[in-house]
């Protein structure tokens, strides 16, 4: 997965238990509809396969704000960006409409919690150092093929990305809604 763009629209995010983002769709590829995608999933293979119905939400900018789904059609990698088909969109001009909108899958009723978490568990948790001191509140998680990161807004606005890794991230205390942080020195 590549995240070669980091854009921290403040869109609406779904509920635990009802949707999952998954993608934002970025910039058209080619004449026949095809687009770039950021992804927000660390399985793109199976959450973005051909036949998946996509719930799609407009971004501030997206200039198409009717179509409510897209059904994937084709999916394929260019260099480490992965690039989308949907049955609803044909040409260029419709795939521009589309950038900037959000995709969302239908998220499973019972998640295992030993799996992970998700973006939409952590954010807006607050972030804290063995001592309590308080760090930030988390703005996203984001998946990566090596490891994820905690994007951290501190107090004077900074955003910060944590390794999520448990040497630096040891304890989330999810009724307290607050992140246990050891950062190395100079990280914050």
């Amino acid at each position: 997965m590549a995240h070669t763009e980091y854009d921290a629209d403040s869109q609406p995010t779904p509920g635990t238990g009802e949707r999952l983002r998954v993608a934002r769709i970025g910039k058209p590829h080619g004449i026949r509809g095809e687009v770039t995608v950021q992804l927000f999933t660390d399985d793109p293979a199976e959450r973005l396969a051909p036949g998946v119905a996509l719930i799609r939400e407009p971004g501030k900018e997206t200039t198409d704000r009717s179509t409510a789904s897209l059904t994937v059609t084709a999916q394929r990698w260019n260099k480490q960006i992965c690039l989308l088909r949907f049955e609803e969109i044909d040409d260029r001009d419709a795939a521009e409409a589309l950038r900037g909108s959000f995709l969302y899958i239908e998220a499973p009723a019972e998640a295992d919690e030993d799996e992970g978490w998700y973006s939409h568990d952590l954010e807006g948790m607050s972030c804290i150092d063995a001592s309590g001191t308080a760090l930030g509140e988390v703005a996203e998680l984001i998946t990566g093929p090596a490891q994820d990161l905690l994007v951290v807004t501190t107090a004077d606005g900074e955003e910060i990305m944590v390794p999520f890794v448990e040497e630096i991230v040891p304890e989330i205390d999810v009724e307290a809604r607050t992140i246990r942080l050891n950062p190395p020195a100079g990280l914050f």
